[in-house]
């Protein structure tokens, strides 16, 4: 017999930890559930980074798991919440450690993924599953967790803020000139092949300065690698083309910044689904994962798409034959990313940039 679902919950439980692009893409749902409910009360779970990120979002009260204190931070979150019971539970991480987390959370009703889509045996930690739904994007999945609440109006909506003193931050880097942000580096996990070439950002850095007129700000974190990629594009570039600020903002502060650039141009990491968050035109850079899983929602036909190209050159298999989701896993998939493709879609998003602000202009006239 299945459980019951609440025809109107009072309290909805959120379990998503991590990544930055993922709770970007889980937004929308939370604004779902808000018009739904809106007396409901959202507890989200999540974790250090992305909270930081999300910090402020009207109607949610959020609850940090920092994944560095392992069980003990566990412990510490199951007493803060050992007096709240959720109605309903939207376990919505896939991974054993969330799995566990949330044994020590108390609802009525646990809802997880399908048994397709939960990976680490999380169906083994829910109550009821989502419907199945093969080859969905990420922020569809999402959506499965309303659609099977009942949630009838499932526009788009994220309305994340971006505090006084994060636009402060931005324009104390930029200044007051026009500008693309560009992010050359994904999350430099093992066997993580996403970054495309300094020669090839560099290109695209030098269409924008000289036909356009638009400096690039690099935007990343504080590695190694980043910083040298960072100080490579720069050397490959003219000067004063480049504003280097890698490892030089906050998470609000990146908010700000992609939320003042005419355009966004980043390989699949927290970037480009923070722009398509914002709305800002973005270029997303796709070999080693596949875009219609995981690009920008809202600007996928802008994506530089080489995935397919990928998997039969480096996999030496049919794309249709893979799992959903599967990555290419080798050092040179970015490298089938020509700089002429790049370019191409940069023209496409910022006369799209370029419309807006005419009319932009023109309403304010």
């Amino acid at each position: 017999m299945k459980h019951p679902l609440p025809a109107s919950p009072a309290h909805i439980g959120v379990l998503r930890l991590s990544a930055l692009g993922d709770v970007c893409n889980l937004v929308p749902t939370i604004r779902a559930l808000q018009r739904q409910w809106p007396d409901a009360r959202i507890t989200w779970i999540i974790g250090k980074g992305e909270h930081s990120l999300l910090a402020g979002m009207s109607g949610v009260e959020f609850v940090v798991y920092d994944k560095t204190t392992g069980l003990a931070g566990m412990r510490e979150l199951w007493r803060q919440l050992s007096d709240t019971r959720f109605d309903v539970l939207l376990h919505m991480q896939q991974a054993l450690r969330a799995s566990v987390l949330s044994l020590g959370l108390k609802a009525d009703l646990r809802v997880g993924y399908d048994k397709a889509r939960a990976k680490d045996a999380q169906h083994w930690f829910t109550h009821r599953q989502l419907a199945p739904h093969p080859r969905a994007h990420v922020l569809e999945s999402f959506l499965d967790f309303a659609r099977l609440l009942g949630v009838e109006d499932l526009s788009l909506e994220w309305d994340m803020p971006i505090p006084d003193a994060a636009r402060d931050e931005a324009a104390r880097l930029t200044g007051d000139a026009p500008y693309i942000l560009m992010s050359p580096c994904a999350n430099p996990r093992l066997r993580n092949f996403r970054n495309w070439s300094a020669e090839g950002y560099a290109s695209v850095v030098e269409h924008a300065w000289v036909q356009h007129g638009l400096k690039t700000v690099l935007t990343g974190g504080g590695s190694t690698q980043e910083r040298e990629m960072g100080s490579r594009i720069q050397s490959l570039s003219q000067p004063g083309a480049v504003i280097d600020a890698i490892g030089g903002s906050s998470l609000k502060g990146l908010l700000a910044l992609i939320d003042g650039a005419r355009a966004v141009v980043a390989p699949d990491s927290g970037p480009v689904h923070m722009a398509n968050a914002l709305n800002t035109p973005v270029v997303g850079l796709f070999a080693t994962t596949n875009p219609d899983r995981a690009a920008p929602y809202c600007w996928r036909e802008h994506v530089v798409n080489r995935y397919s190209d990928a998997v039969r050159q480096f996999l030496h298999k049919d794309p249709e034959t893979l799992p959903w989701g599967q990555r290419v896993r080798h050092p040179d998939a970015m490298s089938l990313i020509q700089a002429d493709d790049v370019i191409h879609h940069l023209e496409a998003v910022l006369a799209i940039a370029a419309s807006r602000q005419e009319r932009e202009s023109s309403d304010e006239a």
